[in-house]
């Protein structure tokens, strides 16, 4: 009972931090980091959720699918406190500099914005643009977007969890000292079930969408890892960015799918 409380407190906890949702109340412990990481997943489904309700209503509004398609590319974000796109900008700034590596750890931990950061976010935005108006125009299954969101925090948990953390990195501490095997098996366990229920939904199409995730981020972080030899809050939300971009394009370019939405 006090293990699934503190788990609860460490769900509350990421929760509050990586969606921008209005708590009743403030949790910080820093023994429960562990746990805040772990439910990870779980922040996915309540922001894939959020996403999804978003699409279901630009829809049932009958707003043009130009505008719907720019409204749920920045609702994501909204819902996250752009959060992880800030890591997104830093990586990019950091790794297009090309310079040693303690002048791109200098630069991820630097607040402003460089030219690296604003071209590649700006790259960003028109894929996501584009696959989005794509996926409105040709396609159904448009609760993938839920499948999207938890499985790239899923990733996420793992790749915490698992890989070295840069000594510039807040929670290596907390994260070192207090890991366990539940901790690593319990977001393995949840993408499990996220690409089963995928597949039920959607069929080999689900299937294709939760791959383009996980590759997509394996890809990022295979990237960062080379550039820093470790792994940030940062680097680690950049990833997520564009896992979620991948499997937005995917959703785009699959056939097969250009009847109606079905929610």
């Amino acid at each position: 009972m006090r293990q699934i409380i503190k788990c609860i407190r460490g769900f509350y906890m990421s929760l509050g931090m990586f969606c921008n949702i209005r708590l009743p109340f403030y949790i910080w412990d820093d023994r429960l980091a562990i746990h805040m990481i772990t439910t990870l997943p779980l922040v996915g489904l309540i922001i894939g959720t959020l996403w999804w309700l978003c699409a279901i209503l630009l829809t049932f509004l009958n707003i043009p699918i130009v505008l719907t398609a720019a409204v749920l590319c920045v609702a994501l974000f909204l819902i996250t406190g752009f959060i992880h796109l800030d890591g997104y900008m830093d990586t990019e700034d950091a790794i297009l500099s090309h310079r040693p590596l303690p002048d791109k750890l200098r630069i991820l931990q630097d607040s402003n914005a460089g030219a690296f950061s604003v071209v590649s976010l700006c790259i960003m935005f028109i894929l996501q643009f584009g696959a989005m108006y794509a996926a409105l125009e040709n396609g159904k299954y448009f609760a993938m977007l839920i499948v999207i969101a938890v499985l790239s925090r899923c990733c996420t948990a793992v790749i915490f969890i698992s890989l070295r953390h840069i000594p510039q990195c807040p929670y290596a501490s907390m994260l070192t000292e207090k890991i366990s095997i539940s901790h690593k098996i319990f977001p393995f366990i949840i993408s499990v079930t996220a690409i089963a229920l995928s597949f039920l939904y959607a069929g080999f199409f689900g299937l294709a969408i939760s791959a383009a995730v996980i590759l997509g981020y394996i890809a990022a972080i295979c990237r960062v890892f080379k550039s820093f030899k470790g792994i940030t809050g940062d680097l680690a939300g950049y990833a997520l960015v564009i896992s979620e971009l991948c499997g937005l394009i995917a959703f785009a370019v699959l056939p097969g799918v250009r009847n109606e939405l079905w929610f």
